[in-house]
């Protein structure tokens, strides 16, 4: 077993990132590599081995106090230390110093207004913001990013309360979509897809009637579901693109 993990040593670590977990009154902690606890979270790291610095639990990881085989049965039912560092890994509480916890969250800040941007567009002009532009209006509403929530739903989050301000003018992104509706289906789905699209852009017959839509991404799986359910999975929803640009604009 490495020094650092030595009961004789008595120095905070600083090269390791701890999980901690309080179960059954006691402590338990593991040894992680710093950066890769959130990687395995999110599913982007996935060797187990570039994760745990040492497939052991630990009362106290900075003293190398390993936990008893006693007390790790009664908490999880079992002494398999690496099933143990698993659990702990996926629910317990990353510890990390002032400076880490500083550094996520202006990542998160920045991942953040990077998914507004891509969500968002200017409804003047229909033009994207730049995320520099969003991260400052993000600042001029004083939001405050928490670490416990996800980045997509803390954008949401940010939307909405730039919708709020008077100074800020900012709105979903359109999607246009191309629906496919048979014959017999037409009388029955044409108005209601009109009611829930912001705009009709195009409307043509063939086989069947052809439209193309601007409607809010939010509606995507209530037209979807409309469709499969009045037409018995004949009609077709495609997506043509997620915004709406002004020409010379890059299309996602």
């Amino acid at each position: 077993m490495s020094n650092i993990f030595t009961p004789t040593n008595q120095k905070r670590l600083t090269n390791v990132a701890v999980v901690r977990m309080k179960k059954a009154g006691k402590r338990f902690e593991i040894a992680c590599y710093p950066n890769k606890v959130m990687p395995w979270r999110n599913k982007v790291e996935k060797d187990i081995d570039e994760v745990l610095q040492t497939p052991a639990v630990f009362m106290n990881v900075s003293k190398g106090q390993g936990a008893k085989s006693d007390d790790l049965k009664r908490a999880f039912g079992t002494d398999n230390q690496k099933e143990i560092c698993l659990q702990i890994l996926a629910k317990g509480e990353l510890q990390v110093t002032e400076k880490e916890r500083q550094q996520q969250l202006e990542s998160m800040f920045r991942d953040i207004a990077t998914i507004v941007a891509n969500m968002c567009v200017n409804p003047e002009n229909k033009r994207p913001y730049t995320v520099t532009l969003i991260e400052r209006a993000m600042k001029d509403i004083h939001y405050s990013v928490k670490p416990t929530k996800s980045t997509k739903q803390q954008a949401l989050e940010v939307i909405k309360k730039l919708k709020e301000t008077e100074t800020f003018e900012i709105q979903r992104a359109q999607m246009r979509v191309r629906v496919s509706i048979p014959v017999r289906d037409i009388k029955k789905l044409k108005s209601k897809l009109k009611d829930i699209a912001s705009k009709v852009e195009e409307e043509r017959m063939d086989e069947g009637l052809e439209m193309v839509l601007l409607i809010d991404p939010g509606c995507f799986r209530e037209i979807n579901d409309l469709i499969q359910a009045e037409t018995k999975g004949k009609g077709q929803i495609e997506m043509l693109n997620l915004k709406e640009m002004e020409e010379g604009d890059e299309k996602l």
